[in-house]
């Protein structure tokens, strides 16, 4: 017998994440109350999501085209064009919410969704990267959080037979009650055969693939478009699990389907499982889906209408296929031990119609549930304009060389060595330079062209000044992928934020895009792909705005790629770019002060496009032995990792005009250190002052210690032991930790 489905009342429209106004427009285009079925629909195509309401209207103004643009967002992924008939197709996504609640079913699935992201696309995945935030390292569940998603990312990624090539791990209290997850793939594909999602044709089959529908995940989209408040505990049920062995026998299959020319189209399920899969496939096709929930392989008995609808169940996918070879393609699926359903057929009503068990369940206007989803024009408020920090005002707390080690024991800028070693970063032979350096390069099969890959933002200057904050993220991620001597092409991007319907949240995105927009454009760095994650706040209290960014670059040969360690004995070491000794937002400040206060620095678009390619330019010419961006912690702590990355020390002899502490910890931008022979260092520099790019020798690498002006040498073992020891150490359970052992 059938259960009675429940009455829809106010409660339960609120409960599936609709507004009484969005309930009302609902009545309206149906002309009928919905059947609780069709609500569950609504609330999964509708909510914040998957249908990017309070953001479609911003995101639109981003610069998303390029000669070697052949995708750009819309699709599962992005695609671009890297010369010889090959394109790389990559995306970044969330798994934020379901990772707080469940840790490593969280990050594995966020892992596995944006695998099948690519591999929907016709690529063969060759990489993964993350962005990963957590709370303050003293809040009682920061520990167990790192744990279990660190374990997740690797348990799926290892299993899959992926490497995880790159990432970014920071902590800060605004994360305490809503860390972010934020997992990036990167596929290879033939440039002519790039698979779409848009159904086409009429009476083709609409079939379903991969594992057995669930009850896991129900509602997983609706809640990651809602604020945490008290019970978030109490949502576990609705995250998926995972199955990384099933999902590369999907792959294999897909991959093996699309050589024989079956698809038309293919999407995979992911947030809103069969529901959004099949209305997007119709809406962009401008035709009408019709299932047989009858025919949808399940694991569990007596599924509903609206359970089978809305599971997030993994590993699935919807394929519009070729009437004539649903034999051939049934018997690949079969073949890797997969089920293969029928589940129903492409029309031209432009309906999303569902029975199940002969009753019509669902019967919905299929575009206004995909790309005519409701659009809010939200009001946001003008960010506040912080002082600029004159760094002469900063009285020293420390010697130049006590506060070095401190911030190179701090949770942000501490080795993060105990994650990445828990990945695989090796699988398939192909990482050149693998995770801890600026970016990632893997080597594209035999070589010798490669890919450098980043993933980057800095949180504290996207909540000081949104604007100039956005503009950085972009330029960081262009700087780690050019100081490689890779070409920046294109990035994808991950915007986590707090709550859109509050003005100084949204004022907060509504700048950051801006800032993002004016960066790519200046640095022919366009958007192909990417992500809205909003509502990520917990009882009020909301995430430092974090729009994370993925930068892809190609090099024409790998073994050009820079090295970040210093090499050699006797090379000249050469800062690019100018340096004012910007202190504001400065983790100096902040870590060492306790002062998050002043403007971040501002970014020169111009600066950053002429140091940068002067700089690739030494990186390929092999002129530049080592090459390193500059970042957190300034000139110091970039002297620093590079002593260590090379195991050489350094002798900083120039000590810059301005306060000592302001010109090694300032975080101006558009700057880099590189080691040049000391026969070539002349050259170098009127080369440099030629194009308009500034370059001050500052000193000579040898030895095993950082010498800086004015202070007693820094034993390299000192620095290693400040640099490697806190994170394993606070991961063990220990109390003294992040700090310099005495």
């Amino acid at each position: 017998m059938t259960p009675a489905e429940p009455k829809i009342d106010a409660a339960l429209v609120a409960a599936h994440g609709l507004k009484p106004e969005e309930y009302e427009r609902i009545l309206a285009l149906l002309g009928r109350a919905p059947s609780f079925t069709e609500l569950g629909v609504f609330s999964a195509m509708w909510n914040e999501h998957c249908s990017y309401k309070s953001s479609r209207l911003h995101l639109r103004k981003l610069p998303t085209s390029a000669p070697w643009v052949i995708r750009g967002p819309g699709e599962n992924a992005g695609v671009i064009d890297i010369g010889d008939g090959d394109a790389v197709v990559f995306k970044m996504e969330s798994h934020n919410h379901p990772s707080f609640i469940e840790p490593y079913q969280g990050a594995a699935t966020g892992v596995g969704g944006i695998l099948r992201d690519v591999f929907t696309m016709g690529a063969r995945p060759i990489a993964c990267l993350n962005l990963l935030r957590f709370g303050a390292p003293e809040h009682p569940k920061t520990r167990a959080l790192l744990a279990g998603v660190v374990a997740g990312i690797g348990g799926y990624g290892n299993s899959f037979g992926v490497p995880t090539v790159g990432g970014s791990t920071e902590f800060d209290p605004s994360y305490d009650g809503n860390i972010l997850v934020n997992a990036m793939a990167v596929g290879l594909a033939r440039a002519d055969s790039i698979f779409y999602s848009a159904a086409a044709g009429l009476g083709n089959p609409v079939v379903y693939l991969g594992s057995k529908t669930g009850r896991d995940g129900i509602h997983g989209a609706t809640m990651a478009s809602a604020a945490f408040e008290a019970d978030a505990e109490e949502k576990r049920p609705t995250v998926q699990v995972g199955d990384p062995f099933s999902e590369k026998l999907l792959l294999e299959a897909c991959l093996e389907l699309m050589k024989t020319g079956a698809v038309i189209a293919i999407q995979d399920m992911g947030a809103a499982g069969l529901t959004s899969s099949a209305v997007e496939m119709g809406a962009k096709g401008n035709l009408g889906i019709e299932l047989d929930l009858d025919a949808v392989p399940c694991r569990e008995e007596g599924m509903t209408a609206y359970e089978m609808l809305l599971s997030e169940s993994q590993e699935r996918m919807l394929m519009v296929l070729r009437p004539e070879k649903e034999r051939e393609a049934e018997a690949i699926f079969r073949k890797w031990g997969l089920d293969f359903a029928i589940v129903g057929k492409t029309t031209d009503t432009l309906r999303f119609v569902v029975r199940h068990k002969g009753e019509v369940k669902a019967d919905l206007p299929i575009k206004e549930l995909g790309d005519q989803a409701p659009l809010y024009d939200r009001p946001y408020s003008e960010p506040p304009t912080l002082a600029v920090i004159d760094p002469a005002t900063i009285t020293a707390p420390l010697s130049n060389r006590e506060a070095l080690l401190k911030l190179l024991a701090s949770p942000n800028l501490c080795s993060k060595r105990w994650i990445w070693e828990q990945y695989d970063h090796l699988i398939l032979g192909n990482t050149v330079r693998p995770p801890g350096g600026d970016a990632a390069v893997i080597r594209i099969g035999e070589g010798p062209k490669g890919l450098a890959l980043t993933t980057d933002v800095t949180s504290r200057y996207c909540a000081a000044d949104p604007y100039e904050g956005g503009k950085q993220a972009v330029a960081e991620a262009w700087r780690n992928v050019t100081v490689t001597g890779a070409t920046p092409l294109a990035l994808t991007d991950n915007l986590n934020f707090g709550n859109p319907e509050r003005p100084e949240i949204m004022g907060q995105f509504v700048h950051c895009l801006r800032g993002i927009g004016d960066a790519a454009r200046a640095l022919d760095f366009p958007i192909v792909s990417g992500n809205v994650s909003l509502y990520n706040e917990t009882q009020g209290a909301g995430i430092l705005p974090t729009p994370a960014i993925g930068g892809v670059g190609v090099i024409a040969d790998v073994a050009k790629a820079s090295r970040t360690g210093f090499g050699a004995e006797g090379d000249a070491i050469v800062l690019i770019g100018e340096t004012r000794g910007w202190l504001g937002q400065s983790i100096y400040l902040r870590d060492l002060l306790g002062r998050a206060e002043g403007a971040p620095p501002p970014v020169d678009l111009s600066a950053e496009r002429r140091n940068g390619d002067f700089v690739r330019e030494l990186v390929l010419a092999g002129t530049a032995r080592a090459a390193h961006d500059l970042s957190d912690g300034g000139l110091a702590v970039a002297l620093a990792e590079m002593c260590l990355a090379g195991g050489v020390g350094a002798r900083i002899v120039h000590s810059l005009d301005g306060p000592a502490r302001a010109m090694l910890f300032g975080e101006d931008q558009a700057r880099y250190l590189v080691a040049v022979a000391l026969a070539e260092l002349d050259a170098i520099v009127a080369a440099a002052a030629a194009r308009g790019v500034p370059a001050i020798p500052i000193g000579f690498t040898g030895g095993d210690a950082l010498n800086l002006p004015g202070e007693a040498p820094i034993l390299l073992s000192a620095l290693r032991e400040a640099h490697e020891t806190p994170l394993p150490a606070y991961m063990a359970g220990e109390e003294r930790v992040f700090i310099v052992r005495n």
